[in-house]
């Protein structure tokens, strides 16, 4: 059952922006928006706020040229005249003493404005308006001030804005190390280098890459093992992998007798690399120094001065965090993942019949959850069939599908009736034994019959039904049996349905994940279902079910559990 789960989305982005940008912004004497390379607002001041009779709420995300930008009369203007959009336009820093801005109320803002491009990443650009109320004897903007001083400063918060929003955007280490690597080559050097500290201690060169015409290129001939960090080495790259402060270093400083194996291989990267400046920061966690982040440049001729120390010192906060997030959620996966291993069972043998099963998590849970299947004998030589699911996609829904597993078994073991029986005292039972609130079933008897033919008998608990694909491409939907789902506790008695399974057919359980999508109704899925599982009739069982899963709805948050069960030819053994 899918559970509804949030997204990060372009409003966080908006949020982090506005909150670095607009407190520069703030420190000018004027008013002042950024936008993106689509003219959305993206951080303002209050000055602005004030100018302009709007709220932040009210210009952030709004295309600036549409809500704004008017002639001298009030109407609207197109792009191609608007003074302002040439200019961010042709990359060029202008500024004009009189131009009209759209207020909040409905008058006409008259003002003297400045453009000037603005850069948020390597590759984002953006443009920064300041402006003020005419006054034919006040005073000019200050271009000087904005170029020399208020667009690097933009530009810096811009970076750690995006920084900050593309690192904590995923959990997977390998994706945020390319997002670092994005971020900040060619922008801030030519050269980067990630070198990350194992769990055991060993200092792993984890990433080298560099800024090839225009496009990132990767150096696995300098990346490996450098061993462990040496104790008392004095050299930059040993120091930051000790925690110690951010270092500036040149290919002299590696040009004396090494003192450990860290030393030989940095020598190596700027002979190697061309580097003729480089700064190295420590990678803090919140309790260990978890790496060290290297910038180098070969191609820009300026070197790394220490004003730029505080800026990779920033980079570095925020790639620590986002890395000792990663790395719990990966040891808390990795955990999950065991658990679930054991949660779902071993698919017995049983002769003449092939099984085949697979589950998988939802993309943005625990990678457990509250589906599951079953297949174990009973004591009349029956086989118990069993396909369920319970709210959720967590651990407590794991949980809750392992009660419900374990409690299942034994009544089906221990009572010698039909499922529709079975799982009304199942559920009678559920309050007083379990925590769980709803969940789906369908629990089926296959049993061969003197002739060698497979009948199938089966309750449905509120689940999607069972499918059966029949040799020659003819698949249907087995819609007998249905009843109210677990926990409902509505008092009315379940029912049977009993079908007799064709030489060589397959019978499908399955839950809700592989046919929900947000965009369709549950009938398109089944009928997509329905005609993929047709077409693939004649495959192998393994092939069958593979392509099955492959074919699930793509935009589908839930997990997903599948078991297909193909009964033998006439007359086998």
């Amino acid at each position: 059952m899918r559970r509804p789960t949030g997204a990060a989305g372009p409003h966080e982005r908006l949020g982090t922006l506005q909150r670095l940008l607009g407190r520069a912004l703030d420190r000018l004497g004027a008013g002042a928006y950024a936008v993106d390379a689509d003219w959305n607002v993206v951080a303002v001041n209050a000055q602005a706020e004030m100018l302009l009779d709007r709220t932040a709420e009210e210009l952030l995300g709004r295309d600036a040229h549409d809500l704004l930008h008017r002639r001298a009369n009030g109407t609207s203007m197109s792009r191609s005249r608007c003074s302002i959009i040439k200019a961010f336009i042709a990359g060029q820093v202008r500024q004009e003493e009189r131009g009209f801005f759209a207020r909040g109320d409905g008058s006409l803002l008259t003002a003297s404005w400045l453009v000037a491009p603005l850069r948020f990443t390597p590759q984002e650009t953006g443009a920064l308006v300041v402006f003020h109320e005419y006054d034919p004897g006040g005073a000019a903007l200050p271009v000087s001030a904005v170029n020399a001083g208020l667009l690097p400063e933009l530009e810096r918060l811009a970076l750690l804005a995006e920084t900050t929003t593309q690192l904590t955007a995923t959990l997977d280490v390998n994706e945020a190390l390319d997002r670092l690597v994005r971020l900040v080559v060619p922008m801030l050097a030519d050269w980067v280098v990630i070198d990350l500290i194992t769990e055991s201690g060993v200092i792993q060169r984890t990433v080298v890459a560099h800024d090839d015409e225009g496009r990132i290129s990767r150096r696995p001939d300098l990346q490996g093992s450098l061993l462990s960090v040496p104790e008392t080495s004095p050299l930059p790259l040993s120091r930051a992998l000790r925690g110690a402060g951010s270092t500036l270093a040149t290919p002299q400083t590696y040009q004396g007798p090494p003192d450990s194996h860290v030393a030989v291989e940095q020598r190596r990267l700027f002979e190697t690399s061309g580097m003729h400046s480089a700064v190295i920061a420590p990678i803090r966690g919140l309790r260990d120094v978890l790496g060290a982040l290297t910038l180098g440049r070969s191609e820009q001729p300026e070197p790394f001065t220490t004003a730029e120390i505080p800026l990779l010192e920033d980079i570095t906060r925020r790639a620590g965090l986002a890395l000792d997030n990663a790395r719990l959620y990966q040891r808390q996966r990795k955990v999950a993942e065991t658990m679930q291993r054991h949660l779902l069972p071993h698919l017995p043998s049983v002769p003449g019949l092939s099984m085949s099963a697979r589950y998988l998590p939802a993309p943005h849970a625990s990678q457990v959850g509250g589906d599951w299947y079953d297949v174990f004998p009973l004591h009349d030589d029956a086989l118990a069939l069993v396909i369920g699911d319970v709210a959720g996609h967590d651990l407590d829904a794991a949980a809750g599908m392992a009660q419900l597993r374990n409690i299942l078994r034994a009544y089906a073991w221990s009572q010698h009736e039909p499922p529709s029986v079975i799982v009304d005292r199942f559920d009678q039972a559920l309050p007083h034994i379990t925590d769980v609130g709803m969940a789906t079933m369908i629990l089926g008897r296959l049993q061969t019959r003197r002739d060698g033919q497979w009948d199938l008998q089966w309750t449905n608990a509120g689940h999607p039904p069972p499918l059966l694909v029949t040799h020659d491409g003819q698949a249907r939907c087995l819609s007998g049996g249905q009843g109210i789902l677990l926990g409902a506790q509505s008092g009315l008695r379940r029912t049977d349905a009993v079908s007799t399974l064709p030489p060589l057919s397959t019978l499908v359980l399955y839950t809700d994940g592989l046919v929900e999508s947000p965009r369709h109704t549950i009938d398109d899925g089944l009928d997509r279902l329905r005609r993929r599982a047709a077409d693939l009739a004649g495959h192998p069982l393994e092939t069958f079910i593979d392509a099955l899963m492959d074919a699930r709805p793509p935009d589908n948050d839930d997990d997903v559990a599948v078991l297909a069960i193909r009964v033998p030819p006439a007359g086998a053994d």
